[in-house]
């Protein structure tokens, strides 16, 4: 027996909640809601029954810090947030929590002038330099290139470690990308003034053993600025490289060869220091690195047939290539 069925409809008594939502929920208008679920890239906010929008991460703090929505908020939690977007074909609506403060990048240049010093905290280091937060929601980046005067940096962590408070000189800022140029070493003044006159070229010194690389010995001088010795200027015997002869930590008597202001290179030369010094000294200092007895003339004739002292790029590439 055929039946005949009619279908009813309760909800429909009700106006549908997404009809003007528009009107309802105009856009920037700050509204309480109700977080009713939490995923790995936002919160779902119930703004009445039927209708839901989303805080996406992104959305939630002016800091990078916030790494899972569950740090801010819980399920069941009355929040304020401020409507962003709304589509309502789609019945979608975008929140935002951070909007409910103030936007730090307004008026950053009023805050952090260029040439100001601050105090920020290390958050991040990359191959590339390391970011210094500000204040919460502003960061900026000390390029590696800019956080020692005296050393050739390979990685940021040689001079920073994530944590650290260091001061910081604001180089330069583009507000509309959100970057803040910062510079380590520009809270001191450039000692390549001071290193001029100290390290001109024919100057002797002494400098200690820090890294021994394909082509040489990097070694730290009296002010603490790194200098280069090329194999072929280190006095070695025929047959001999660097690790046969020094280790990290000796000290070595050099003259300088090359100085270069705007590069930041000094290159030194342990040949150099020796000629013309009596023959004794220059045997008891070759003794005290376990070389046989070896004349500084059989050093230059086997110095002049290997390859020309490497360039500055040279020896930066080289070494980091042996990290």
């Amino acid at each position: 027996e055929q039946k005949n069925r009619i279908s009813l409809g309760l909800k429909q008594l009700q106006p549908h909640p997404w009809e003007n939502v528009k009107e309802k929920y105009p856009i920037g208008q700050r509204i309480k809601g109700k977080v009713v679920s939490i995923t790995d890239y936002g919160a779902f906010i119930e703004l009445e029954k039927g209708i839901e929008g989303l805080i996406h991460i992104s959305e939630m703090s002016w800091s990078q810090h916030v790494k899972h929505p569950s740090q801010l908020l819980s399920v069941g939690q009355e929040i304020d947030a401020v409507i962003l977007n709304i589509e309502a074909e789609a019945k979608k609506i975008s929140l935002g929590l951070k909007q409910l403060e103030p936007d730090p990048w307004e008026n950053v240049e009023e805050r952090f002038p260029v040439g100001t010093t601050h105090r920020g905290t290390v958050r991040n280091l990359t191959q590339f330099g390391a970011f210094v937060e500000l204040e919460e929601g502003v960061d900026g980046l000390v390029h590696i290139s800019d956080l020692s005067w005296t050393k050739k940096v390979r990685h940021p962590s040689e001079i920073v470690k994530k944590g650290d408070e260091i001061d910081v000189v604001v180089l330069g800022i583009n507000r509309e990308e959100r970057r803040i140029a910062l510079g380590h070493k520009q809270v001191e003044d450039n000692p390549w003034e001071t290193f001029e006159e100290k390290y001109a070229e024919g100057s002797e010194t002494e400098g200690t053993v820090a890294k021994i690389i394909e082509k040489g010995v990097v070694v730290i001088l009296p002010l603490g600025v790194e200098g280069f010795i090329p194999n072929q200027h280190l006095g070695l015997p025929k047959g001999q490289s660097a690790k046969d002869v020094y280790k990290e930590g000796d000290t070595i008597p050099a003259k300088v060869i090359e100085f270069d202001k705007e590069n930041h290179r000094i290159v030194l030369s342990v040949n150099a220091y020796f000629k013309g010094k009596e023959k004794a000294e220059w045997e008891e200092y070759m003794s005290s690195h376990g070389v046989e007895k070896t004349t500084l003339e059989e050093v230059a004739r086997t110095s002049s047939s290997e390859e020309p002292a490497a360039d500055a790029a040279d020896t930066e590439g080289e070494e980091k290539k042996t990290l």
